[in-house]
């Protein structure tokens, strides 16, 4: 599927993506231990990941930088919400392992010095629809 054909994902999406699959995952995806969000690991075979679909919205030419934190989590923590309209999610693509269908989210950080591919477990419980102010 080419970038262009991905679906836009929302929070129902995502919700629905994340209860197709329970468990742990499979010997392909287990080098991802990411409830939050984590640096790919290092060797990791990227392949083994097939894009889902986006949360970027292609009619935003510059999504917010803003995040949702309304019980005081911070950007890194597992308990954060994913919130599909808040920083960095908007920003991010949905991947799941092609093997076992385990689903993650992606982003490319890009510091000041490095480039840095991040991941996230996908789970929805922390799937949140909040709206932009």
């Amino acid at each position: 599927m080419s970038d262009e054909n991905l679906p836009l994902l929302d929070a129902p999406a995502l919700r629905a993506l994340a209860q197709a699959h329970d468990g742990p995952g499979c010997p392909a995806c287990a080098a991802i231990r990411a409830p939050g969000w984590e640096a790919l690991p290092g060797g990791f075979d990227a392949s083994r990941l097939r894009k889902a679909g986006t949360l970027r919205d292609p009619r935003v030419d510059d999504p917010t930088l803003e995040e949702w934190h309304p019980q005081g989590t911070r950007s890194w923590s597992p308990e954060a919400p994913v919130a599909p309209a808040f920083f960095p999610y908007n920003r991010c693509d949905a991947w799941q392992c092609a093997a076992c269908g385990r689903p993650f989210l992606r982003y490319t950080e890009y510091g000041g010095y490095y480039v840095e591919e991040r991941v996230r477990e996908l789970h929805a419980a922390l799937v949140v629809d909040a709206p932009l102010p």
